[in-house]
């Protein structure tokens, strides 16, 4: 198994990737919420330059915030300074665009950016569109030494719900998957990617799995409440995207959490205010703070499902049982800025090297 950790993009994260790289850590992930925190380009290049190993991806990037010629661009450039490192992580922008009160990508829109960035990292001419004006596109100086397309730059996709699971299956090197840790959860993910994977002509073994998550190693003196504040925002936010992700089809999702999930449907909607400015409070802590009026939707049954929660040997377990049915990578969310050391190592000691 390997092990990941996401986090929001901030500069100094790249003293903390290098300490991760040391701990044991294969893969560090950044987010793209150009809202919420910092550019993820430009921390993934502090990164690069400060670790050797560690690989290291965007979660994600999407097709709403940069032209797809720019976004390869800024890719092969990181792969310059990280050669053979690089991942660009892709989906619809759920955080990035509504936090801006803007609606996620469409999946063609998803299907069509990876089109055009896999055509330019593989050095090819590739057709890109504006409107009714279309034009062949390829980097002109591949040799230049301005950018690294000669090693290879995987794309992952995340997904959540079936269709984008599905795209997943059928053009990427990789799927990411949000808090599907439960079993029925991961079986529910994992048929479609398959799905989309026969219908390319590939298998899963074709297809890298990471399973993005949060962990919480529990305590003695851990109740209800403190496992909120650890892992309540993560387990809010995944919950939130797979009830918005099977919206109109809630048959979809697997019958024994079907009714949990989508009472997260409207976690950060707030009909009463005003459609302009509403999501400028419901996303400024999104992912990093657990918010108190969600703590009834946050039970025991949805941390277990969502999470790697739990004692040593149980997280241990769990994890064993996930790399049987499928999973390669265990990315966890690193709690907040001011904790993120601790969470890396309390999850390296207790679970990487234990």
């Amino acid at each position: 198994m390997d092990y990941g950790f996401s986090f929001l993009s901030f500069t100094e994260i790249a003293d903390d990737v290098a300490y991760a790289e040391k701990k044991g850590f294969t893969h560090a992930w950044l987010y793209d919420s150009q809202m919420i925190c910092g550019d993820p380009y430009q921390c993934l290049a502090l990164c690069g330059d400060k670790t050797k190993k560690i690989k290291l991806g965007t979660n994600v990037t999407n097709p709403k915030s940069r032209i797809a010629p720019v976004t390869a661009n800024s890719f092969a450039t990181l792969n310059v300074i990280a050669p053979g490192r690089i991942i660009m992580g892709i989906g619809t922008g759920n955080t990035a665009r509504r936090a801006m009160g803007m609606p996620a990508a469409k999946l063609n829109e998803v299907k069509e950016h990876i089109k055009i960035c896999k055509g330019l990292f593989e050095g090819e001419r590739v057709q890109y569109q504006e409107g009714e004006r279309g034009r062949m596109i390829q980097f002109l100086n591949p040799d230049s030494g301005w950018i690294n397309i000669k090693d290879k730059i995987d794309v992952f996709v995340a997904a959540s719900g079936p269709k984008a699971l599905e795209m997943a299956g059928e053009v990427a090197d990789g799927v990411i998957l949000f808090g599907a840790v439960g079993d029925s959860l991961l079986e529910y993910a994992l048929q479609h990617v398959r799905k989309g994977a026969e219908k390319s002509g590939r298998t899963m073994n074709d297809i890298y799995v990471m399973l993005s998550t949060a962990a919480h190693v529990c305590g003695p003196n851990d109740s209800l409440e403190s496992i909120q504040e650890a892992v309540g925002a993560y387990v809010t936010s995944q919950c939130n995207i797979f009830a918005l992700s099977a919206s109109k089809n809630p048959e979809a999702l697997p019958a024994d959490v079907r009714e949990d999930i989508m009472n997260f449907k409207q976690a950060y909607r707030t009909p009463e205010a005003s459609v302009e400015t509403r999501h400028l409070d419901l996303y400024k802590e999104y992912v990093h703070t657990f918010q108190k009026e969600h703590a009834e939707l946050v039970t025991e049954k949805m941390i277990e499902e969502t999470t790697l929660t739990g004692t040593k040997d149980e997280i241990k377990n769990r994890i064993i049982e996930l790399e049987k049915a499928g999973v390669n990578q265990l990315a966890i969310h690193a709690g907040t800025k001011d904790t993120l050391r601790a969470a890396m190592d309390d999850f390296a000691d207790n679970v990487i090297n234990y």
